[in-house]
């Protein structure tokens, strides 16, 4: 049996599942524009540029991105299984209602990008960096950010379960009415939520980071902090 902490919670927190990849021998995309509710298998995405291009519903499954723009890309409802994006960079690409399942994210430079209702799932986001990251009413479950900065990344109303962050910076983040279950934040820093930090229940924080965290959670107690006169 697990011993409790201080807060309530148990000493451990559950570690999040990565994403096995084992990719099979990959063709060349032949380059034609996306199609909406198109099967692609077994491809290769060097350099393409998918600007604007309409993939919505699209299934990719053992897929590899490489140096591809996505500025714009619609996305929306698409799967994206047992697949790998390096190197990706683009700004507002749609992804709304996406499905992610055992996907690796290396080194994306993305901005605006909207995953707000999607499912993620045994998936790693690695270096790089995203600004405007929308994960509204999302749902993660074994997603590990790792040496990525994520700058006003939005989880409002997301559900987040066994989600780690690792040496990756998260600035300015909305928690609002967020459902936090293993969430292990001691790896952000800096940790800056700017919103939502009474949903942090369920989370495992690091002793310099509560202290860090003390003005925002003495003012959502509405605790005044006085020096003795």
């Amino acid at each position: 049996m697990a011993r409790r902490a201080a807060g309530g919670g148990t000493t451990t927190v559950r570690a999040a599942r990565r994403p096995e990849l084992r990719p099979p021998p990959l063709e060349p995309y032949d380059g034609a524009e996306l199609e909406r509710d198109g099967d692609y298998d077994g491809l290769e995405f060097r350099e393409t540029d998918l600007t604007g291009q309409d993939g919505g519903g699209a299934r990719f499954m053992d897929c590899a991105f490489s140096d591809c723009a996505l500025d714009e890309a619609s996305l929306t409802r698409a799967r994206l299984l047992d697949s790998v994006l390096t190197g990706v960079r683009g700004v507002g690409t749609q992804l709304a209602e996406a499905t992610l399942r055992d996907v690796e994210l290396v080194d994306a430079r993305l901005g605006g990008v909207q995953l707000h209702g999607a499912a993620l799932e045994r998936v790693l986001i690695r270096g790089g960096k995203i600004d405007y990251l929308n994960l509204r009413r999302a749902r993660l479950k074994d997603v590990v950010f790792e040496g990525c900065v994520l700058v006003e990344p939005d989880f409002g109303g997301a559900s987040l379960e066994r989600v780690e962050f690792v040496d990756c910076a998260l600035k300015g983040a909305d928690f609002s009415a967020a459902t936090l279950r293993d969430v292990d934040l001691r790896g952000a820093a800096p940790l800056e939520p700017a919103r939502g930090v009474d949903r942090l229940s369920g989370a495992v924080i690091s002793p310099a980071q509560l202290l860090d965290l003390a003005p925002l959670l003495a003012a959502e107690l509405g605790l005044r902090v006085l020096a003795p006169e």
